[in-house]
């Protein structure tokens, strides 16, 4: 829900959601407008008032506003004391009905795609919810529910901007009684577009109804039909290269047709009827013509022909005849006159518009005759005692003034609704002013005169007997000889040379030429200028059918066509009215039906031409406020005052401002909104008295007067708090005081019962406890026992809260008593054992790969080797030297062998001892030494004897080698910084650990076959490696400190 917030009340919040209705805007501008709506579509706020007219702009998505929760908060409040919403206009017009005993109706208008028809959905829903509810309304309610299925069906279709485009205007009159039942409902429709039964323009499709009925149809109703479950196999549903559209559900939709056409109580004849009619317009459409040696119409084939016949119920020779020959009578003669092909394709396209046309027209009809109110004793008495039915009407019409962005080709049926746009938008200003001026004069407030763009001389351009584009359109399609579209130019050129609002190409300038083909006229409408085409004008104009076509059609067997064309006079020779003209003629009468009721309007606009939710397009939203007369509208409304509102109201809002009126008024309204107006400072040109009514005329003393009365509240609140709260406290204390003293004395006498209960308890406790302690130390009896258990108990408390933490907490497990040593123990180890247990688990895989390594290590050097407790808690790597640090020689020389281990070592000659640094890879066969790209020595694992070190805390390492051969070199002493990981890798690779020894003192060493040295190994204050007088290698290694 849009927040519980009345007009006014919403004003405090004006600048971050703006404000429910224009009127209260301080700038009347377009850009203030616009910047408004746009505030408010940000917080998805679709509704705006202008006055009683309700601007929605379309979202494109859905909102969460339409429940029934929300319906009820709506039925029976001013139209002002909630958000604006599509529910308050329904509910005010048909209280306001209810209430005045008069007729209303609200005209819905807007663009294809603007919400018109889910606006007027959203009016129905509401009504069949609030209305009175009894039998005979639910079935009027399900009956207007569901005509609407079935109008979308014949006469909706997807078009560029709308997948579910109105193609006609219409009109509803629901009927009450004076009850508020709803007992009846009407239905008027205009201006079906039947040019797109035969013509789709690229993007676009034909009437919904034929796509349903060839996807949704069953198989056996299709075969009765002689259709096709393939759109793309008939013509007339293919010109627009878009029959299948992911956004239209055709299957379901037809199930939802078949369903509303029963709810409307069409029975099966008449139902099969209906789509026989619309299955022969399809195969209608499949009738092609060829041309004979003459140049004459001739049928491809009959197939399609036989079809038709066989689904109108005419004969099939005569509509043969009819399709390819024109009945010419001459007196007493008659004369068969052949077409040409393209005469041919006319008839046939007009027999298709008319068959549809009428059809739809009949569908109308019989819907209304469904909702009509039977019972004629239901009226309403208006006050001269005539008997007149209440009625609610919902005038719903297509509006849109293209520019020549918008359409490629703008022809004779916009031309209709933009003239359609023109009378509505005059009947919008005068029914404006009319309503305006009649309260000022209600009221007692001298009128000002409003400024404004005056359309009449544009409905007279196009309606104007003998000189308007109509009269002069029918007299081209009357006159004999050779009239064309193009000569209904040159009239037009004739007639209307000077007129202001009419420009062709041949009457232009030479800048504005260059904007117009030769073909087209350019009217200066209220919204702006729209260019025509004159192609089609005396075609769609006229849209007649020839003689011998009305004589067969009148005589089908099919029930519905021969009701739609039996009012046809055929002997009559007068030419019947032309299309243009009937228009006119129906929209007179419906301004005339409009003129006679009150007026509510609801202007439906486009956020964005892509139908994408969020997205705001100020241009085109600028263009639909120009030409649906929303500026005309709100500065009609704010011609002298932009707020009027009741005296009891205002007062009842405002009156906490001024102290005289505050809390109560006991006088009359006016006196007491009077002296509010002096106490807030209003100057007397800023408002004036009416009989009823306070009328404001700035925007900016309402706002001023808000945010007074909002900074009031908080004051009001303050004080009402105190004093409700200092009432409220007061007899509470009351209360409490009178319940202390009872209960004081129920609970002290308690007190005392226990009190003594429980020192019984005690000295008998105490006792069998000291007897307890005297014989702890004897065996368990009855004396002891509980005891004993209490001794355990609190043992086992104190153990628990107690435990070791980590494993190596070896002293701080509980002393325990006599009684719990040997449990205590089995605890302790218990206890242990879990700690190792969750610890191992926790071990990473990699960590425990680490460990076990330290394990072996631990299993070699622990309490041999002098610097090993500093090794433990360095972290062994996988290697020390990357395999982009070895040569790529190398690598390519032990590529077949894994390498497992690098390290850099420092080697030590045989002879000499002289130290070089080399990289030494451990493999899983061999270890090598290498030099840079060099393989200086390799030591196959097979070959090892064993390997030395001392228990010092040098880094110096010998390997013994066996040397079978006297060349062989001898064993490899090596200096190396990680000795430890090194040793451990290498044991484990060579599976060696019981080759490695620690050495006191000296190390013998295998030079050569035969010749043996030694290395030493001595402390000194400094760490030196160097060769010793005696020949041998001298290790001086420091002495590690010891915690």
């Amino acid at each position: 829900m849009q927040g519980r917030l009345d007009m006014e009340g919403a004003l405090t919040a004006r600048d971050r959601v703006g404000i429910q209705d224009f009127v209260l805007l301080d700038e009347t501008t377009e850009v203030a407008v616009i910047s408004n709506l746009k505030k408010r579509f940000s917080k998805d706020l679709i509704y705006t008032y202008i006055g009683t007219l309700l601007v929605s702009v379309n979202p494109y998505k859905e909102l969460d506003i339409y429940s029934k929760k929300q319906m009820d908060v709506y039925m029976g409040v001013n139209f002002f004391e909630l958000p604006p919403h599509i529910y308050a206009l329904a509910d005010n017009a048909y209280h306001t009905m209810l209430t005045e005993f008069n007729n209303h109706f609200i005209l819905i208008s807007g663009e294809s795609g603007a919400g018109k028809t889910e606006a007027s959905k959203k009016i129905l829903q509401y009504y069949a919810v609030s209305c009175p509810s009894t039998t005979l309304m639910n079935t009027v309610r399900d009956k207007m529910l569901m005509s609407n299925p079935v109008l979308e069906a014949f006469g909706n279709a997807k078009t560029l901007k709308n997948d579910n485009s109105s193609r006609f205007g219409k009109y509803m009159d629901i009927q009450f009684d004076n009850q508020g039942d709803a007992v009846g409902g009407h239905i008027l429709n205009y201006l079906l577009e039947k040019s797109r039964v035969v013509h789709q323009n690229h993007g676009e499709r034909n009437f919904h109804v034929f796509y349903q009925l060839v996807e949704g149809g069953s198989e056996d109703l299709l075969k009765q039909l002689g259709l096709e479950r393939d759109v793309q196999h008939y013509y007339y549903l293919t010109q627009g290269e878009c029959a299948i559209v992911s956004s239209i559900n055709d299957k379901n939709d037809w199930k939802s047709v078949k369903n509303a056409l029963q709810v409307i109580e069409f029975d099966e004849t008449n139902t099969n009827h209906l789509f026989r009619v619309v299955a022969s317009v399809l195969h209608l459409g499949n009738v092609y013509f060829d041309a004979d040696s003459k140049g004459h119409a001739l049928l491809k084939n009959n197939t399609e022909l036989n079809w038709v016949s066989e689904l109108l119920g005419v004969d099939a020779n005569n509509l043969k005849e009819g399709l390819t020959f024109r009945k010419i009578e001459a007196k007493t003669e008659q004369v068969l006159s052949p077409f040409t092909i393209d005469h041919a394709i006319y008839v046939r396209d007009a027999l298709a518009k008319a068959v549809y046309g009428e059809t739809f027209t009949w569908l109308v009809n019989r819907i209304n005759e469904s909702m009509e109110n039977k019972i004629m004793t239901v009226l309403v008495r208006k006050p001269e005692n005539q008997m007149l039915p209440a009625y609610l009407n919902f005038a719903q019409k297509q509006q849109h003034l293209p520019s020549l962005s918008s359409l490629l080709v703008i022809s004779f049926e916009q031309f209709c609704i933009n003239y359609c746009n023109e009378k509505l938008q005059q009947l919008f200003i005068q029914l404006t002013l009319k309503a305006e001026q009649e309260e000022y004069e209600a009221e007692g407030i001298e009128w000002e005169p409003v400024h404004f763009f005056n359309n009449k001389i544009i409905c007279d351009l196009v309606e104007e007997k003998h000189r308007g584009i109509i009269s002069i359109l029918d007299e081209e399609c009357l006159r004999p000889g050779d009239a064309t579209d193009l000569t209904f130019l040159e009239r037009l050129e004739e007639k209307m040379g000077n007129h202001p609002h009419f420009v062709t190409h041949r009457l232009a300038d030479k800048m504005t030429r260059k904007t117009l083909e030769r073909g087209d006229f350019r009217l200066l409408h209220y919204a702006g200028e729209v260019t025509y085409c004159v192609v089609g004008f005396l075609d769609k104009n006229n849209d007649l059918l020839y003689k011998n076509i009305k004589d067969l059609v009148c005589q089908s067997k099919n029930a519905i066509v021969r009701e739609c064309f039996s009012a046809v006079d055929t002997t009559n020779k007068r030419r019947p009215e032309t299309v243009a003209t009937q228009f006119k003629n129906s929209l007179q009468k419906l301004t005339e039906m409009l003129m006679a009721k009150q007026a509510w309007y609801i202007r439906c606009l486009k956020s964005n031409e892509s139908k994408q939710p969020g997205q705001f397009d100020e241009a085109l939203i600028r263009h639909q406020v120009k030409y649906l007369g929303l500026m005309e509208h709100l500065r009609v409304r704010r011609a002298g005052f932009a707020y009027r509102r009741k005296y009891e109201d205002f007062l009842k809002r405002y009156k906490p401002l001024c102290p005289a009126t505050w809390p109560h008024w006991r006088g009359v309204p006016a006196d007491g909104v009077e002296l509010l107006a002096q106490h807030l400072g209003y100057l007397p040109n800023e408002y004036k008295m009416g009989r009823t009514k306070i009328f404001i005329r700035h925007p900016r003393t309402l706002y001023a007067t808000e945010d007074a009365y909002e900074k009031c509240k908080h004051d009001l609140a303050t004080k009402l708090q105190a004093k409700y709260k200092g009432y409220k406290v007061k007899g509470e204390f009351k209360k409490q005081k009178e319940a202390a003293t009872k209960i004081e004395t129920c609970w002290r006498g308690a007190q005392a019962r226990k009190e003594k209960e429980k020192r019984a308890w005690a000295v008998k406790v105490i006792k069998k406890f000291i007897k307890a302690y005297i014989n702890r130390g004897e065996a368990k009896s009855t004396d002891n026992s509980e005891y004993l258990a209490f001794v355990r108990q609190s043992y086992l408390n104190r153990l628990k809260n107690n435990l070791p933490k980590t494993v190596l907490d070896k002293t701080t497990w509980l002393t325990p008593p006599a009684v719990l040593t040997e449990a205590s123990e089995i605890l302790r180890k218990l206890h242990y054992r879990l700690m190792v247990r969750r610890y191992v688990r926790g071990i990473p895989p990699q960590r425990k790969a680490q460990l076990q390594m330290k394990v072996v290590t631990s299993s070699i050097f622990k309490g041999k080797k002098e610097n090993y407790p500093q090794s433990i808690p360095q972290p062994f790597l996988d290697t020390r030297i990357s395999e982009q640090e070895i040569n790529i020689r190398v690598l390519s020389m032990i590529r077949n062998e894994h390498i497992k281990y690098s390290v850099p070592v420092i080697k030590y000659d045989r002879n000499g001892f002289k130290p070089r640094p080399r990289q030494l890879i451990l493999t899983k066969t061999a270890a090598y030494l290498v030099e840079e790209a060099k393989v200086k020595q390799r030591v196959s694992y097979t070959s090892l004897k064993g390997i030395s070190v001392s228990n010092l805390s040098d880094g110096i390492i010998v390997i013994h080698i066996t040397c079978e051969d006297p060349k062989q070199k001898g064993d490899l002493i090596i200096q190396c910084d990680h000795l430890y990981e090194f040793l451990t890798k290498l044991s484990i690779i060579a599976d060696k650990q019981n080759a490695i020894k620690v050495v006191q003192g000296s190390i013998k060493i295998e030079i050569q076959s035969g010749k043996e040295s030694a290395v030493n190994f001595t402390t000194g204050q400094e760490p030196m490696v160097y060769k010793a007088k005696n020949g041998h290698l001298m290790v001086v290694a420091t002495r590690t400190k010891t915690r």
